[in-house]
This record gives structure tokens, sequence and C-alpha cells, in this order.
């Protein structure tokens, strides 16, 4: 299968829901990349700043220019400078002392850096974020931040077969972002949420952005 026949059969099953796609290239060549724009898709995303940053070197200016890019990985403290500006969402602020040092970093930069709240709707030790109830608890706090832009909210569902699990973090996290704003009075325009193995589970429940990497590259 091509990577334009992977997407068409991906935007079969998505229909006429109006979900952002957002192509993850960790493990797909430039030229896929390129096959991926030349079939409509705009946004990517990788995981690995390094890998973002050659990527991005290597593409044709007349598909680098006009793509959006997504940082979706455990962003380290020391990677921060490097993603900051770089990147049009970081989809993975897991913590406020994260949020604290990237809003710095953006300040520094005099830029405003649009933010996804990582969030951990279910007990799973390999993967990180804010509690639903710790959000709450700082939610206000990360309101003041002002080199950041919280722009919605991103899970990572665990890796499992039950969709009933699925459910229950997706669902979640959508009844949470509609607490948050009414509560807080914002807008959370964006729910990240759903790969390759549950992403039509997560527009079911809500989602507009899927993050899907084996499903169009493999």
């Amino acid at each position: 299968m091509t990577v334009a026949d992977n997407l068409a059969r991906v935007r079969e099953a998505i229909g006429a829901t109006p979900v952002r796609l957002v192509a993850v290239t960790k493990t797909a060549s430039i030229a896929q990349i390129e096959e991926a724009y030349a079939a409509g898709v705009t946004d990517f995303a990788e995981n690995r700043v390094q890998d973002a940053i050659k990527k991005q070197e290597q593409l044709s200016p007349e598909v680098a220019d006009k793509v959006t890019w997504h940082f979706i990985g455990h962003l380290q403290t020391n990677k921060i400078n490097k993603v900051i500006g770089r990147f049009d969402l970081i989809h993975s602020i897991d913590s406020f002392d994260l949020a604290e040092e990237v809003s710095r970093a953006a300040i520094a930069k005099e830029i405003v850096q649009p933010v996804l709240l990582q969030v951990k709707m279910a007990e799973d030790p390999n993967k990180g974020g804010f509690t639903p109830d710790d959000l709450k608890d700082r939610f206000s706090d990360l309101q003041r931040l002002s080199g950041i832009r919280v722009d919605g909210l991103m899970t990572i569902a665990p890796f499992t077969t039950d969709n009933t699990t699925w459910r229950f973090c997706f669902k979640g996290l959508q009844l949470l972002r509609s607490e948050l704003e009414s509560v807080y009075g914002v807008k959370l325009k964006e729910l990240s949420m759903g790969m390759t193995q549950d992403y039509k589970e997560a527009i079911a429940c809500g989602s507009t952005m899927v993050r899907l990497g084996r499903a169009i590259f493999d």
C-alpha cells in the first residue's frame, strides 16, 4: 500500500467528522512525508526534536514552508530552547514545572508558544501527565503563564485492545475539557487523542485531532 492509499483508507474511516489529521513521521522517510503532503496532509509530528530538525531541513522548500509541525514526545528541559518557536504546537506539557520552563523560554524569545496539556486519564506507569485533579488544581496557575497559550488537552490511552478503556480515557478527557471551560471561562478548542490503534474510538468521543503514524506510513 502506498502512503496515498493508506490516507484514502483513513479518510474513509473518518468520514465527514471535522477532525485534524496529524501524520507522525517517526518512521517515515522524506519521500513518504512529501508523498503525504502531495496527498493533502499539512500537519506533521515528531517525538524527538533532533529527528524533527533533520527532517525539516531535508524537506524541499515548497513543502517545508507550508506544513505545520507538532511536537508530541516527552519534552526534556534541556531541549526546550530547540523546540520553542520551531513547532507550531507542543502536545506534551505534562507538568506545571515544564509549563513554567516553556513559558520562561518563550518570553525570552519574545513569542507565545501554543501548547496542549497532557493528561493521564488512567493509571499507566509508562505515561506521564497531569492527573485530572492535579490539572483542576493548577489550571489557574497555568493561565497566568504569559509565554504559553493553552489551546486544549491531550491524552494517550494505555496500550491495550480494550475499547472500554479507550472510551473511559477519551470520554473522560472530553468531560474534563468541558469542566475547565465552564469553571474558568476559557475556550479549549483542541482535544488531541487517538492514535493508529484507537483513533476511531477517539473520534467518536470528540477528538479534534488524531496522531497517526503506522496507519499512514506502514
